[in-house]
């Protein structure tokens, strides 16, 4: 069994910001869960990840990020990591 340790990080973002930065970290491979919350705390939608999920899968999860974009002005993205 390997020892994965997971790291959050926040990022505060305009809702037209959402999108863009959720594909950045996507890409990046090691993120193991998506948190976006409102700038009022509630928690809007949180999506897992796992290794491989890409291309069409993400398709919904990408029309809802969208969704959620046009209605806040401003969320947080809770992005929470695994590393080896």
């Amino acid at each position: 069994m390997t020892d994965e340790k997971e790291t959050t990080e926040r990022y505060e973002l305009d809702g037209e910001e959402v999108l863009a930065k959720i594909k950045e970290l996507v890409h990046e491979g090691n993120v193991r869960r998506l948190i976006i919350t409102s700038d009022e705390g509630k928690r809007l939608i949180e999506i897992p990840l796992t290794v491989g999920v890409v291309g069409a899968v993400l398709l919904p999860v990408w029309a809802a990020i969208g969704a959620i974009a046009a209605v806040v002005t401003k969320c947080t993205v809770e992005v929470i990591r695994t590393e080896d």
